[in-house]
């Protein structure tokens, strides 16, 4: 039986990355021989930008942004939620995954603008963030601060929840049972 090789985090930007932000608290992962970066929300911006511009990291093209709820998650999660970032460098055909942790301070349930689900909009940095950043939004409530046009994009702007969380019931909350039927006589 062979042994998977330990991982070596030696990802060409980590080392300048650390450099730069000796005072900030990062933390590498790797799985299945992707790297990961850890940032806390409030360095998520800088590093974002220093990401994008610098030339030792080069990452120009956002391929994604996505949430995560690790609501029940059998390992610790550094907070509830997490917005996942997928940077690629097309100079160096290279992928970084940058994911930022953030804990509700209120109930979850339905529509709330919690306060503490805020990171930095990167719309600054890759304008296609726009629109992902919508999504997250819209599916796990998480705002982000600067976006040019927070608003769901998803469902109708009075949806009563956020239907990507994991406390949202599989068959919703009866959204369905008050939608009118149409049939093709009604059109």
């Amino acid at each position: 039986m062979t042994h998977p090789t330990p991982p070596t985090l030696d990802h060409p930007v980590l080392k300048p990355l650390k450099a730069k932000f000796a005072g900030k608290t990062l933390r590498a992962t790797e799985f299945r021989g992707q790297t990961g970066l850890i940032v806390d929300p409030d360095d998520l911006h800088e590093v974002m930008a220093w990401l994008r511009s610098a030339p030792e990291a080069a990452f120009d093209f956002l391929s994604d942004v996505t949430g995560v709820d690790y609501l029940n998650y059998p390992a610790k999660s550094p907070g509830r939620f997490a917005v996942v970032y997928i940077l690629r460098s097309t100079t160096r055909d290279d992928l970084l995954i940058v994911k930022t942790c953030v804990n509700p301070s209120l109930p979850t349930d339905g529509i709330v603008n919690d306060p503490a689900l805020v990171v930095d909009s990167v719309t600054d940095l890759w304008p296609g963030a726009e629109w992902r950043e919508r999504e997250v939004f819209d599916m796990f409530g998480i705002r982000f601060r600067n976006h040019p046009d927070m608003r769901r994009i998803l469902t109708w702007e009075e949806y009563p929840a956020h239907p990507l969380r994991k406390d949202y019931p599989l068959r919703g909350r009866g959204e369905r049972e008050s939608y009118r039927v149409i049939d093709r006589s009604s059109s």
